[in-house]
């Protein structure tokens, strides 16, 4: 590829947006701010604000930014499959009664962490050229397990020319397939344009190996991982699979992106992040055109429980034209002594390409537990494939005023685990899904839609 070529390359963060539903009901068994804060009363309409600020904070810095659509919720068609019989308002007023815990999975905004959602090769290592998706199954967890149909459908009607962007179906969802997605893929490279090593990282193996988490489960394994990989045309020479260490797991890192974050040629880990750190460092150097730039965080400088508690490595860690990077973390981050103190001591102080660092406050998602990282998908795509996608879902001025008055007209802005059966708020959300999939002009694909 010339060096033309290269440069019309970009990676594009799709953000999701927080849905209506957006409340506390502590569901993720793992997520050390999520069971904390559980029982807690969420503010959707906050909620949804701080992420689009994020979104146009860093489109307005030059980088370039998508949005992702919400899921329907609540699910009343995933609590008629379970038994459920009636109008909606009956459906939900039994299911709050018999069986409460399920009506708090259905109404999960859970899909606003868009890192979740799937796992993408950019064209440039694909064997056909083309970008490639696989939407997550999730099936470690119910909420989760009802977002990968729709997720399918959306990337279909985003990403939906076939020169360019191919799309391939969920993994069986079975514990042996657990899929958790782009929360535990990262791509390192030199430029964007230029080839890539995907590093799979996996939580346990089901055909095999010994280290596993004994407080939470390990929601990725590595037969997903190879099984995405092979779907994508991925060789050997393209791919590092590496184990996360169980303690870290057992410690609430139930994905590596709260662990350890990835761009370009650098990779900015805790100590703890891999079971085997120098096999798999030695081993991305080894497959690398580029090389490696590992910035290594000792526990004694940061503690996994103030990892845990501020998201430091569930920032995004965006390139920059001249070759820097610039780390956006979320607020916590300045409320911690330690961490603060190490990202203004050794990140911006150290040899590496970090140069600046942007604080945001997206707290209603972090109390759920998913920082700025969680909340976007990444995409790499060339001037023509960002030509080729369908709806308006590449961020401007004029959409994000546009979607701020959506989230101003529909969204509530207090919302507590008993509201949830409430039946006007199923309706305020069709409402407001309906409209929004006009405003982003990417069709049905909602079930209530497509009836």
């Amino acid at each position: 590829m010339s060096t033309a070529a290269i440069s019309n390359v970009r990676e594009v963060n799709f953000d999701g947006l927080v849905g209506p539903t957006h409340n506390y009901s502590g569901l993720a068994v793992g997520n050390v701010a999520s069971m904390s804060h559980g029982g807690l009363v969420s503010n959707p309409k906050e909620g949804a604000l701080q992420g689009l600020l994020k979104m146009k904070s860093l489109m307005d810095a030059g980088y370039a930014q998508g949005v992702l659509p919400p899921q329907q919720r609540p699910d009343i068609g995933a609590l008629r499959d379970l038994g459920f019989k009636g109008s909606h308002r009956e459906v939900l007023a039994r299911a709050a009664t018999e069986a409460p815990h399920l009506l708090r999975a259905v109404c999960s905004a859970s899909s606003m962490w868009t890192a979740n959602a799937g796992t993408i090769t950019p064209s440039r290592d694909a064997w056909d050229s083309r970008v490639h998706f696989t939407p997550a199954n999730l099936q470690s967890s119910f909420h989760r397990y009802l977002e990968p149909q729709t997720t399918g459908r959306v990337l279909r009607a985003i990403f939906h020319d076939e020169q360019y962007f191919a799309h391939h179906p969920v993994l069986p969802a079975t514990p042996d397939f657990s899929d958790e997605g782009a929360a535990n893929h990262t791509r390192l490279c030199g430029e964007h344009g230029e080839p890539g090593v995907h590093l799979f990282v996996y939580g346990r193996q089901s055909f095999g190996g010994e280290r596993q988490p004994a407080r939470f489960p390990a929601r990725q394994t590595l037969e997903a991982s190879q099984a995405v990989a092979r779907q994508h045309g991925l060789t050997e020479a393209q791919t590092v699979f590496a184990q996360q260490h169980p303690d870290a797991i057992d410690a609430g890192v139930f994905h590596n992106d709260v662990i350890a974050v990835g761009n370009g040629p650098v990779l900015l880990y805790h100590e703890m992040a891999f079971l085997d750190e120098e096999g798999t460092l030695d081993e991305l150097r080894a497959k690398m055109s580029t090389p490696l730039i590992p910035i290594r965080v000792p526990l004694d400088a940061v503690s996994m429980e103030d990892a845990v508690a501020s998201y430091l490595f569930n920032s995004q860690l965006l390139s920059n034209p001249d070759g820097t990077m610039t780390l956006v973390v979320p607020s916590e981050c300045q409320e911690r002594e330690a961490v603060w103190r190490t990202l203004q001591g050794y990140l911006l102080a150290g040899n590496n390409p970090i140069s600046d660092v942007i604080v945001k406050d997206v707290k209603q998602s972090m109390r759920n537990g998913g920082g700025p990282a969680c909340l976007r998908l990444r995409v790499v795509l060339t001037d023509a494939e960002c030509a080729a996608l369908t709806g308006r879902v590449l961020l401007t001025d004029a959409l994000y005023g546009d979607l701020t008055a959506w989230v101003n007209r529909h969204y509530r802005d207090r919302l507590a685990p008993d509201d949830l059966a409430d039946p006007q708020l199923a309706e305020e959300s069709l409402t407001a899904l309906d409209e929004l999939t006009q405003l982003l002009q990417i069709g049905s694909v909602y079930p209530f839609q497509l009836r």
